[in-house]
């Protein structure tokens, strides 16, 4: 057992059963007494909704990995090099793209018993969109192992829409004129904003997986315990039995001990007279 394949393992799980199978590998790694496998398996968060359907693209669709990636690579390239023709044709493959990966993440998820809703499936996008705009997010989705959303870097703003890429592309390289200056600074302002309340939502719901999470480690606590407590009931009343017995048998014994004693004393009483009545034979026979 390594870390990298109960990793693998564990992220193509349902969210439900992620914990306990993650509990079962931990016992497993602390039983064959690697403490540090165990506390990093320990350490993996369960996936939100949205990064569990994000996972099973990967995972059920592998043929859909690499146009993303491929794409990705094309925009950020036609970026760098501020192609405007190359935008306008990669942001249109980019917003059908991710429109149908989304819709194929929500339908397997539905396929698999856990329906997503329209934010979920927004989380969905978001992440699809970083998997452009970033090659580490690339790289991270393309694992199939994420526990949350990804967000796309801020500043990114051709990769959202087509029509941000139409704007991007259209604006002369050299230009710096006042009103394309004030439409940059209000698109970006847009991006920073949309950013901050994706990361914000991601907060939320980490921190609502993590309370979960908490919740059922406590849980399987309190069930331990109260099994504990019933093994600990179970052998007291055990042993309350068996002291009652012992105490019954010591009584019985002790009443045999007193009755011994006092046939001993009657026992020694009579062979006295015995003796005493031997001697004055002996005495009248002499």
């Amino acid at each position: 057992m390594d870390l990298e394949s109960v990793t693998d393992e564990l992220y193509g799980l349902p969210p439900a059963d992620f914990t306990p199978a993650r509990n079962e590998r931990v016992a497993a790694a602390r039983t064959a007494g690697d403490r540090e496998l165990a506390g990093r398996i320990q350490a993996l968060r369960r996936p939100t909704l949205s990064a569990w359907a994000s996972n099973l693209l990967v995972r059920r669709l592998p043929e859909q990995v690499q146009p993303l990636l491929s794409l990705g690579e094309g925009m950020r390239r036609a970026h760098r090099e501020l192609d405007g023709d190359q935008l306008r044709e990669l942001g249109r493959r980019q917003h059908d793209l991710v429109g149908a990966l989304a819709r194929q993440a929500g339908q397997l998820a539905a396929e698999a018993g856990h329906p997503v809703s329209e934010d979920v499936r927004h989380e969905v996008e978001s992440t699809l969109h970083a998997v452009l705009a970033d090659p580490r997010a690339a790289r991270e989705w393309a694992a199939g192992c994420l526990a949350k959303p990804l967000s796309p870097p801020v500043g990114f703003t051709a990769a959202t829409t087509p029509d941000a890429a139409a704007r991007t592309a259209s604006r002369p390289a050299a230009t710096d004129s006042g009103t394309t200056k004030s439409q940059r600074q209000r698109d970006e302002r847009e991006q920073r904003a949309r950013a901050q309340r994706r990361a914000r939502a991601g907060k939320a719901e980490s921190e609502a997986t993590a309370a979960q999470e908490r919740a059922l480690t406590r849980e399987e606590e309190r069930t331990r315990a109260e099994s504990r407590l019933r093994e600990a009931e179970d052998e007291a009343s055990t042993l309350a039995e068996r002291l009652k017995a012992a105490k019954e048998r010591q009584r019985a014994a002790r009443d045999e001990v007193a009755e011994a004693r006092s046939r001993a004393r009657e026992a020694a009483a009579e062979a006295r007279s015995a003796r005493r009545r031997a001697e004055e034979a002996a005495r009248e026979a002499e």
